[in-house]
């Protein structure tokens, strides 16, 4: 599980070294358990990585057929899905991960930006609440959650929400990422400032 995380962190925050490394630590320690499952789901991320999205989903069906109740593995197999363009069936492998594993807060997330993607910020929103419930500390849906406020027009909710985001980012890492939320904030500054010169 703590590979899983650092994976999942290294996938969002770090570089596609960091992440291949992971991925092959967590199914070099698979297969010496003899974890079936554990070690489709790691295939299925190396796939990923490498961007074989339909050989990623063979691994993650796999997976799934020795643990159905690994939410990651419907979550990543979704993913995959929306790189392939497959978006309605997509939502499908979301939900099913949700019912499954229903404290999983990275599906919310990811099913939130989708929806955040095709214009429908709302649903969105309530997706990227529900994963800050689980887990208040996670600077990527902050950063999300932000951006879904800002489609809405939403500015003082989206200078909040990114504000947590530096917050929550860990010191000396994402640099770009820290760059362009400090550029969100600096606009949404001069933009509340000149609404109430205004009024």
């Amino acid at each position: 599980m703590k590979l899983r995380r650092g994976l999942d962190q290294a996938i969002t925050y770090g570089t596609k070294k960091e992440a291949l490394s992971l991925a092959r630590q967590g199914l070099k320690r698979a297969e010496e358990k003899d974890l079936p499952g554990e070690i489709a789901y790691f295939k299925g991320q190396l796939e990923i990585l490498k961007e074989n999205f339909s050989s990623a989903i063979d691994y993650f069906d796999a997976a799934i057929k020795y643990n159905l109740h690994d939410g990651a593995a419907y979550n990543d197999r979704a993913l995959c899905m929306v790189e392939l363009g497959i978006i309605d069936e997509a939502f499908y492998y979301f939900d099913k991960g949700i019912a499954v594993e229903p404290d999983y807060a990275t599906i919310y997330h990811n099913k939130g930006w989708l929806l955040n993607n095709i214009g429908r910020h709302k649903e969105a929103i309530e997706l990227f609440k529900k994963a800050l419930a689980l887990d208040p500390k996670r600077p990527v849906t902050y950063d999300n959650l932000a951006d879904a406020l800002l489609n809405l027009g939403d500015y003082r909710g989206a200078l909040a929400a990114y504000r947590k985001v530096l917050r929550l980012l860990k010191r000396g890492c994402c640099r770009q990422i820290r760059k362009e939320v400090t550029s969100q904030i600096r606009s949404l500054e001069t933009r509340l400032a000149q609404e109430e010169y205004v009024s």
